[in-house]
């Protein structure tokens, strides 16, 4: 108890030397032994919600298997961004998807630099950027602002305006810290891994993608005709986002490092691990692209690109047009990882819940720059159902207006943790309603 409190009062000193007010701990969800976060890609709410090529995850909610989050937004574009954002809090300067400057010592964090990491798709950033590799991040400083329309970074096709949140409200630059969750449970001597599917055999240093087998670091010279561009992009480092921070690239603390990034398969990977009952605190667990519906241009058709477009043309926001089989094939996978959880030894004897949730939406966008509300089909609006194991009724449908940054204040309350970056930021709410109250223990 003296070390936990110990680790708890650094990790509340970091925060508030960076600018934060501080709780003792988040309240208002209760205390788990386990979360189980399972990550898909690329749809809006209403794409999955009474798709009938997503049966099993519609069944658990029309059958009040799950609480669902009905008003749940994920914070910008592109997926990094969102992820970046679920597990610590922030973008930290992050706009892209762009790969990790590996165990880089003479670059600069952007939270340092104030330059924001972006595409700049438009040409016509009104803020500094650098579209290169992401400098680890570490320290102190300020993230990047989100705003409520994007009309620079992230627009593309048709589009010159995509809506992060609700297309209404903007997140604006803060103070932000370089920590994630993992961080703070590595500090009170609790567990993570970033369960990836897909990952190579050997080290994952260095690697921004791999089809399982081979990586961006293969050597080719033997494989000819095969190039790197044959590679089935199937793990993509842009879906792991403890990656990108320099004190897991560096390693000095194996318990917070790249070892607690593991596969699906193998003696340490997701399975085996729920098998054994054998799981951290905090699974975070990533299909690759695949299986997490966000699709790829050089796989078969049940993995192709989910455009959402048709012969009368764009259609983003709707089912129309949308690949059955890579629907299908998320769902299949949801399917195959809820059984698994609830297969595990832990589920029947430990406190634990599971967090069905999108990244982002489909980048549904504006043809025009547009003022006020976006069409709710345009919104950043997805789909984040809890399931838990303990006394608490699954039949909720909650319309409370959530975030990413609310995911990250609740997955904290479940453990004991300070609230870390914008999930301190007034108006973030904890998901009470979805988890179950505090005043259950």
């Amino acid at each position: 108890m003296l070390r936990n409190a110990a680790a708890l009062g650094l990790v509340a000193a970091a925060l508030a030397t960076a600018g934060f007010a501080q709780e003792e701990r988040v309240h208002g969800v209760p205390r788990l032994d386990h979360v189980f976060v399972i990550m898909m890609e690329n749809h809006g709410y209403q794409q999955v919600i009474d798709n009938p090529n997503e049966p099993y995850l519609n069944s658990l909610i029309t059958n009040n298997k799950v609480n669902l989050a009905t008003n749940y937004f994920a914070v910008g574009h592109p997926s990094l961004t969102n992820y970046l954002e679920i597990v610590g809090g922030s973008n930290f300067g992050i706009r892209s998807d762009n790969s990790p400057n590996w165990g880089s010592t003479s670059c600069s964090p952007n939270i340092a630099t104030g330059i924001v990491n972006a595409d700049d798709g438009g040409g016509n950033a009104p803020v500094p950027v650098d579209t290169g590799n992401v400098c680890p991040i570490t320290g102190s400083g300020t993230d990047a602002e989100t705003p409520a329309v994007d009309i620079w970074n992230q627009v593309g096709g048709p589009f010159v305006a995509l809506a992060d949140l609700d297309g209404v409200k903007s997140v604006p630059a803060a103070p932000t810290v370089g920590m994630t969750i993992g961080d703070q449970l590595d500090a009170i001597g609790l567990h993570w891994k970033s369960y990836q599917e897909s990952l190579p055999v050997g080290s994952v240093s260095g690697v921004n993608y791999s089809n399982g087998t081979v990586t961006n670091l293969t050597d080719f010279t033997n494989l000819a005709p095969l190039t790197s561009a044959s590679v089935l992009q199937n793990y993509a480092v842009k879906h792991n986002p403890f990656a990108y921070f320099k004190n897991v690239q560096d390693g000095d603390d194996s318990d917070n490092s790249l070892a607690n990034v593991v596969g699906f398969d193998g003696p340490r990977g997701l399975y085996a691990d729920l098998a054994e009952g054998h799981v951290p605190a905090l699974s975070f667990i990533v299909p690759n692209q695949c299986d997490d519906q966000h699709g790829r241009s050089n796989a078969d058709a049940f993995c192709a690109f989910d455009y959402g477009q048709n012969n009368s043309g764009y259609t983003y926001g709707t089912q129309v047009g949308l690949n059955p089989g890579l629907i299908q094939q998320g769902d299949t996978t949801i399917e195959r990882l809820v059984k698994a959880i609830h297969a595990s030894p832990v589920w029947n004897s430990e406190s634990s819940a599971i967090v069905i949730v999108w990244d982002e939406n489909d980048y549904s966008g504006s043809t025009t720059v547009i003022s006020g509300l976006f069409p709710p089909q345009n919104q950043n609006r997805v789909v984040l159902t809890v399931q838990t194991n303990y006394g608490h009724s699954q039949d909720a449908q909650s319309d409370t207006y959530y975030t990413s940054f609310s995911l990250l204040k609740s997955l904290e309350g479940a453990f004991g943790l300070p609230c870390l970056n914008h999930a301190c930021d007034p108006g973030v709410q904890v998901m009470s309603d979805l988890f179950g109250e505090e005043h259950r223990h």
